[in-house]
């Protein structure tokens, strides 16, 4: 979505820009995997050969071409790519997740060609050693969203079911706050994403606690407009936070724990709240009135629009 954004603002500002990608994306893209491999990618042997795949063929596309930037956005290897194919003079990547260790070492071999890009102050932060061209936090699509005026009184939680995305703390703050909670989101793949939500979150399902699954489209920016508000208790340092994004867009205030970008991203009485603990959490539920829903959209709009976003990149592409 943050590429589709991104490649769409960059074209609307009468710049040439060549996506590749997977047939069914966007149009204008050049394809360069078949659509049905995307089922393969959560496979930890199959996945691996579609991925190399995929980049053996970009890598053929660049080889045969020139550009004045590349910018990636996978990892590693989609930057060392970059770097051989001698395609552009300037690389940009920008860094989606933490970086444990061995990938900080990765990094600290290539920053001295390539402008690495943080999602947040908090995210930099974590990047220490590391030389950052810039932070710029990600887009929503505020044309999908819908914003919402009259909430019903669920929380919602739209995230990937994970331990680390707090489900399971959710669940006791609706329990807490006499509110219905709906989880909407895939499991994640692995195997401990799969028994977390087999002991920590189907037990509870039921009359105040509903798992919609993936949700996307008109169903999810209705699903977020209604909402009473967001509930993000994450357990990690999430560099970003888009499902947080996309609610204060909506007019729908997100409450998190704070942990990674939480508090750079809510505006604490304006667009939500940031607490400390649970106890924290469930007294902002009981705050939620106090949030002017039209001025949180107005708000998150203008700080998350993809033009915004496009523009600060081509201020790091310039250098």
């Amino acid at each position: 979505m943050v590429v589709y954004l991104l490649s769409r603002e960059l074209r609307e500002l009468g710049h040439e820009v060549t996506v590749f990608g997977a047939e069914g994306s966007e149009a204008g893209i050049e394809a360069v995997a078949p659509a049905a491999w995307s089922r393969d990618l959560d496979d930890p042997w199959i996945g691996w050969e579609r991925q190399f795949t995929y980049v053996a063929r970009i890598s053929k596309r660049l080889h045969r071409r020139q550009f004045d930037v590349i910018h990636d956005h996978t990892g590693p290897t989609g930057v060392l790519l970059a770097l051989l194919s001698d395609a552009a003079p300037t690389v940009v990547h920008t860094i989606h997740l933490p970086v444990p260790e061995p990938r900080h070492s990765f990094y600290r071999e290539v920053d001295d060609r390539v402008r690495i890009v943080a999602l947040s102050k908090s995210h930099a932060s974590s990047l220490s050693g590391l030389r950052i061209a810039g932070v710029v936090h990600n887009a929503v699509d505020i044309e999908a969203l819908a914003i919402g005026t009259a909430p019903d009184d669920y929380l919602l939680e739209i995230n990937r079911i994970a331990p680390e995305k707090g489900q399971h703390l959710a669940i006791e703050v609706s329990r807490r706050s006499g509110r219905r909670l709906i989880l909407a989101g895939k499991v994640g793949a692995y195997e401990e994403a799969r028994r977390y939500f087999q002991e920590m979150i189907d037990p509870h399902l039921g009359s105040t606690v509903d798992y919609l699954g993936n949700v996307q489209g008109a169903q999810k920016a209705t699903l977020i407009k209604q909402a009473a508000a967001g509930i993000f208790p994450i357990q990690w340092s999430e560099p970003f936070g888009l499902g947080m994004a996309e609610c204060m867009a909506s007019g729908t205030p997100a409450i998190a724990l704070d942990r990674g970008a939480s508090a750079e991203i809510i505006e604490q009485g304006v667009t939500g709240y940031v607490a400390g603990d649970i106890d924290e959490l469930v007294s902002a539920v009981g705050r939620l009135d106090q949030i002017d829903r039209e001025k949180c959209a107005i708000v998150a709009r203008d700080r998350f629009s993809p033009r915004r976003m496009a523009q600060e990149y081509l201020e790091i592409y310039l250098g």
